[in-house]
């Protein structure tokens, strides 16, 4: 079997997800996960689909024709099973008000930190009282065994206080490692 990562993307209209479904089981595929969502008119979405080796070309190619759907779709062969680092799992929630710039100056935090983001979704909401917009965000980030937590906490504090924003980081526990 081979696991494919198909990514998508076009103006949201019903029936996308059928045309796409309908493509992958006509080829003996199995869709496994997947994350989709409307944004701002768009369906944009991600997901792995494990099909016969053999079935795997025609698969690919059914899906990248499905230009009649007004999906631009690109798909690619996993390369899971690659070395993995002993890591914990964490996931981190952040609140605040929007301003540009809030994703970067944490992501690149945790990057310099040797952190994974695994999932990230974030959104923005009209505060209760004030109707400003908030910006909330939460990840699945995967931490080195070798990164002090206690000290990342204190970093992260630090970082969330230069931003005026709420940040909380609860462990997941032992990641898996394969």
């Amino acid at each position: 079997m081979t696991d494919l990562i198909v990514t998508l993307v076009g103006a949201d209209r019903p029936g996308l997800v059928d045309g796409i479904a309908q493509a992958i089981v006509s080829h003996g595929g199995n869709w496994l996960e997947s994350r989709m969502a409307h944004l701002a008119g768009k369906f944009a979405g991600i997901l792995r689909v494990e099909v016969p080796a053999g079935r795997a070309p025609a698969l690919s190619q059914a899906l990248t024709d499905l230009t009649e759907l007004g999906l631009r779709i690109v798909v690619e062969a996993s390369t899971a099973g690659g070395e993995v680092m002993p890591s914990r799992a964490m996931e981190m929630d952040l609140l605040g008000m929007d301003r540009p710039g809030l994703v970067h100056q944490v992501s690149h935090l945790l990057a310099g930190l040797g952190v994974n983001v695994e999932e990230l979704t974030t959104d923005r909401t009209s505060a209760p009282m004030s109707g400003e917009m908030l910006f909330r965000a939460r990840a699945r980030v995967l931490v080195p065994t070798n990164v002090d937590v206690a000290a990342m906490r204190t970093t992260l504090e630090r970082l969330a206080h230069d931003l005026m924003v709420d940040i909380r980081l609860a462990d997941l526990g032992t990641a898996p490692t394969s």
